[in-house]
């Protein structure tokens, strides 16, 4: 499995063996935004969930520090989210993270969409606990590059999301909440008119009351062309 090393505040860095890795899907905390979301895909082609929000388990090997992602075609793309990380000692870490994923197969499932891509998460993290009385002012933010130029794709605060505790509670109901777990976030949405296809992702997650923020980037590599 993966092992993971987070820095913390106070310069003290922790280690957690990967278990097992939940992607968050349809997580807004605005549960009829959410099915006006889920209407709008439905035009594209990718199938609804059964119920929202949903829960996709992702092969633990998917989560990476990595500033470098392998693709097989050029439509791919990250989601700006954070990531819950539950440390060996049962205390549960947040961080950044960028969810990967693989455009042309989340028409076929959104599940198989997750598992072609890694879930990429910041070197940094903070104490859940730390943070829990001003979550919903903590912000998230993503930038594209394309070739040189560097856009903003996603901006918005963890208010839009469904809390951490929220995720506590259903690990919790599922005997999941178990060191080596890791749980994203579910996304934000995209700026209209911005192409998410792109050579590169930037993520930061930023407390506004301490000046403090994660950030994590990473470059988008297409693999050569399949002989066969």
């Amino acid at each position: 499995m993966a092992v993971l090393t987070f820095e913390l505040p106070d310069g003290s860095t922790r280690e957690v063996d990967i278990t097992q890795v939940l992607n968050a899907g349809y997580a807004g905390r605005s549960q009829e935004d959410v099915a006006a979301h889920v209407a709008e895909l439905a035009e594209l082609g990718v199938p609804a969930p059964s119920v929202t929000p949903a829960l996709y388990p992702v092969a633990p090997y998917l989560a990476q520090q990595t500033d470098r992602v392998e693709v097989q075609h050029g439509r791919t793309s990250g989601e700006a989210e954070w990531a819950l990380v539950v440390a060996d000692d049962g205390e549960v870490l947040l961080t950044a993270a960028c969810d990967h994923t693989d455009r042309d197969l989340e028409v076929h499932g959104v599940a198989w969409s997750k598992n072609a891509g890694p879930d990429v998460l910041a070197r940094r993290a903070w104490r859940l606990a730390d943070v829990a009385p001003r979550l919903d002012d903590l912000t998230l933010r993503a930038w594209v590059t394309h070739g040189d130029k560097e856009t903003e794709i996603q901006h918005g605060t963890l208010a839009e999301l469904l809390t951490p505790a929220y995720w506590v509670d259903v690990l919790r109901a599922r005997d999941a909440l178990t060191p080596g777990t890791v749980l994203i976030s579910g996304t934000i949405p995209m700026a209209h008119g911005v192409d998410q296809f792109a050579d590169a992702w930037r993520v930061e997650l930023s407390d506004p009351a301490t000046g403090d923020t994660i950030r994590l980037a990473y470059g988008v590599h297409r693999m050569l062309e399949p002989i066969g």
